[in-house]
């Protein structure tokens, strides 16, 4: 597990709701070995045709390819519960996910492997991504000891309070093991949120 405190870089919008762990990971390279191989298995089946060729699939194309973000929506690694799903983002290159909810088990899985959830309100997920698709190649910065989500200058999101001792491990390196909580505070590497949070409006200041 890589640590880090501060994570800047390119943020890419996925649009689709309920995105499933078998779309992340499909079933079949399950048990391929953990490595690099799974930087090119991660939405295998959206940027690959049937004949193996690359498709206009978002993660294709620059400077999306370079992502480090995900800003998604609703219910974000829903379905099984493959640790798989997880490997490929992070061999991909992601470091945090930014979305309205999760799957308990993917966001207790992406905490044991140093990939960042960050639970935002629906409305400001839906902001972040049409700005991200107004400036493709736009950068998102989260500071975990300021507990804040920025465009480089300014807030662009309300202020998530880290509320899981598994948010300590990013800054150590160290594999800790999440507390699943039902109905806990939504933030930044909080697990066992499965609800979308009321809408706010996107922060300018």
């Amino acid at each position: 597990m890589q640590p880090f405190t501060t994570l800047a870089g390119v943020a890419a919008p996925i649009d689709e709701a309920n995105v499933d762990t078998n779309q992340l990971c499909p079933t079949r390279f399950n048990k391929v070995p953990r490595g690099p191989k799974y930087a090119e298995i991660l939405f295998y089946d959206q940027r690959n045709d049937t004949e193996g060729k690359r498709t206009d699939f978002l993660l294709n194309r620059p400077p999306y390819d370079q992502s480090q973000l995900i800003v998604g929506d609703s219910n974000f690694g829903c379905g099984s519960s493959r640790e798989t799903a997880v490997y490929a983002l992070y061999e991909f290159g992601i470091r945090c996910v930014i979305a309205p909810s999760f799957g308990d088990i993917f966001d207790a899985n992406c905490a044991k492997n140093g990939l960042l959830t960050v639970a935002l309100p629906i409305a400001t997920c839906a902001s972040l991504r049409a700005m991200l698709h107004a400036s493709p190649g736009m950068t998102f910065a989260i500071d975990l000891e300021a507990q804040t989500v920025t465009d480089g200058q300014h807030s662009i999101a309300p202020k998530p309070p880290i509320s899981d001792p598994a948010a300590l491990g990013f800054a150590t390196g160290a594999v800790v093991t999440p507390r699943v909580a039902a109905g806990s505070t939504p933030g930044v590497a909080n697990a066992g949120r499965g609800r979308d949070q009321p809408s706010v409006p996107v922060s300018n200041s």
